[in-house]
């Protein structure tokens, strides 16, 4: 495993962001009952499951976008929906599963609505606002077309605008639902890396909904399984990740190994017969 700095969640048990005994869902379909959740400060947190098994919709209720019917999402020991939606905004960063931007916008005009939280009726745009956007462009590699309409990008530019706009808001907190759609793999690469230096190298507390389960293990420090609404296990993922608990979560067979490179676990799906690869780890 690789050394962790002054910022490694294994040091701190605190959690600012909790759920306690939530059930979440919509309209009359319940999603999950009596859901507990705890995220580590200055974690590297992801979410993983098969589809439909309520990782995004968790992830709303962290967000407060999605009261839950019963239980309660706690900040900083209060009720999340006891905040003022803008002091919540200056906490929270959330890149939704889907995102629309206004017709017409351009790149830059769109990661600067990541400062709207910070804006007073007294206080305006400021350097530390410009510095922001610029910083958050630059780290996400669209500086290049800041003045092109979001319209006009690609599927995974237009995702990176979005990442970078939830960047500049510079909260302590950052939500993710599956923020590597659309991306080709060496910018899905560039931006967990980028979240990893977040986390680490700024004590942000990163909470991502993943589908790569190797992507999951090689980046998190703190992983959480969820299967029907329920959370089936929880920690670091060199102590839960076990072929056991794949085919638990998603139902097919593998193989749980090193990963050479991250020396962190490696799934490698089964099919049909056992390739002699597999045979040496059987």
């Amino acid at each position: 495993m690789a050394e962790m700095n002054e910022h490694d969640p294994e040091r701190t048990t605190t959690s600012r962001l909790s759920a306690r005994d939530i059930t979440i869902g919509y309209d009359r379909r319940i999603i999950a009952e009596h859901l507990n959740v705890a995220i580590p400060d200055q974690s590297f947190t992801v979410i993983v499951g098969p589809n439909a098994c309520g990782k995004s919709t968790l992830l709303r209720a962290l967000a407060r976008l999605l009261k839950p019917t019963a239980g309660e999402v706690l900040l900083d020991g209060k009720t999340i929906h006891g905040h003022p939606a803008r002091e919540v905004a200056r906490t929270l960063g959330l890149l939704p599963q889907t995102s629309i931007a206004p017709d017409g916008i351009t790149v830059a005009d769109l990661v600067a609505r990541g400062r709207y939280p910070h804006q007073k009726l007294i206080r305006q745009w400021s350097r530390e606002d410009e510095a922001a956007v610029i910083e958050a462009m630059a780290a996400t590699k669209v500086t290049g077309f800041s003045h092109r309409l979001v319209d006009e990008l690609s599927g995974g530019q237009r995702q990176r605008v979005w990442v970078a706009m939830v960047l500049a808001q510079q909260t302590p907190i950052l939500l993710l639902d599956e923020p590597t759609t659309f991306l080709d793999i060496a910018h899905q690469i560039e931006l967990l890396e980028l979240l990893r230096e977040l986390n680490r190298g700024k004590g942000q507390t990163v909470v991502a909904v993943l589908h790569d389960l190797n992507h999951a293990c090689r980046y998190a420090s703190h992983l959480i399984a969820m299967r029907d609404g329920a959370v089936l296990a929880e920690g670091r993922p060199a102590d839960i990740v076990t072929a056991e608990l794949v085919e638990q979560v998603f139902g097919i067979a593998c193989l749980v190994i090193e990963d050479p490179v991250s020396h962190t676990p490696l799934i490698v799906p089964k099919g049909g017969n056992l390739h002699p690869f597999e045979e040496q780890f059987k």
